[in-house]
């Protein structure tokens, strides 16, 4: 039977209290910390790629758009995306106007602003996990409501990238800012662009490849495995497959939340260095396994995640 409410924790999260163990047994893994200069390279071929296989399928039909979106568009705009995850901690430069500029210029084959959006608010799911009402990775009350087998399940799975996108919006507004302006104004020049050199289905293409590879995919497997809770015990989940060679190592999850300023192309070495902290951990090998089991478990949903109060110290 599936869960009737969310799981709840009365202590801190797991995160900054393993950090300070590893840290105090392994203090080399601080050489670890700061921005890959690999970062702007990687992205900017990602990014080129993508807008000109945009600028060739301009005269596509609606099918062959399709099958490109989901078996090859997919992967590179679920890319920028993690790529955009990683600029939200400044891992490619030191100065953070430069991984600001940086993460619009990625966001621009995936068709919608969101790269500024976006690090306003997984910061505060990196500060205050599972903390009611602040975090917004967590699904709301009407998703609890609304998804309640497998079949809704599903739906929800397709449309989840939807889901992720909005919730933070209606539920928790913030203001917005000048970076926000930019983001938004830049994007819609190029899609201007797009459309007016190439045509509606250039644009059609990228957006296509942004809302296919966030939904019943397997790059989309990491929304639903970084934390919804298969074991009572564990609310960060890892893995270990092969898709990470193209999403910046983020199924390295618990080291990532342990180790935030860690560029993803160094997340494996703290299992390396830590082995003890993570071999014991549940962990997958397969994203799609992931969607699966979510889908098809009948005790699994949307209240399979890991709540807790804000906790302050006393004066």
């Amino acid at each position: 039977m599936m869960a009737t409410g969310f799981f709840w924790s009365y202590t801190d999260e797991p995160h900054a209290s393993r950090r300070k163990q590893i840290l105090s047994q392994y203090p080399q893994i601080r050489e670890l910390f700061g921005p890959d200069p690999s970062s702007f390279p990687k992205i900017a071929v990602v990014v080129l790629l993508q807008l000109w296989t945009a600028s060739l399928i301009h005269n596509a039909s609606f099918l062959k758009m399709l099958m490109v979106s989901y078996f090859f568009g997919s992967f590179l705009n679920h890319n920028l995306f993690l790529a955009i995850h990683e600029l939200s901690h400044n891992l490619a430069f030191s100065s953070p106007v430069y991984n600001k500029l940086l993460g619009i210029f990625a966001n621009l084959p995936i068709g919608v602003p969101m790269s500024i959006t976006f690090q306003k608010y997984h910061l505060e799911h990196h500060r205050f996990q599972g903390v009611d009402g602040v975090d917004m990775d967590i699904p709301s009350f009407a998703e609890t409501k609304a998804v309640k087998n497998a079949v809704t399940k599903s739906i929800w799975v397709i449309f989840q990238l939807f889901f992720y996108a909005f919730r933070p919006i209606f539920l928790k507004p913030k203001p917005h800012c000048l970076w926000e302006l930019l983001n938004f104004t830049t994007q819609l020049s190029l899609d201007a662009a797009l459309v007016y050199f190439w045509g509606w289905k250039s644009l059609a293409y990228l957006i296509l490849s942004t809302f296919v590879g966030g939904g019943m995919h397997p790059m989309a497997g990491h929304f639903i495995s970084e934390h919804y809770v298969f074991n009572p015990d564990q609310e960060t989940y890892s893995y270990y497959g092969p898709l990470n060679l193209v999403t910046w190592n983020v199924g390295y999850h618990n080291e990532h939340h342990d180790f935030p300023r860690i560029p993803g192309s160094k997340l494996h070495k703290v299992k390396e260095i830590a082995p003890e902290f993570y071999d014991n951990l549940h962990s997958y090998r397969s994203w799609s396994q992931v969607i699966y089991m979510y889908i098809m478990d009948r005790a699994i949903g949307p209240y399979s995640r890991m709540k807790r109060t804000l906790f302050r110290k006393s004066d």
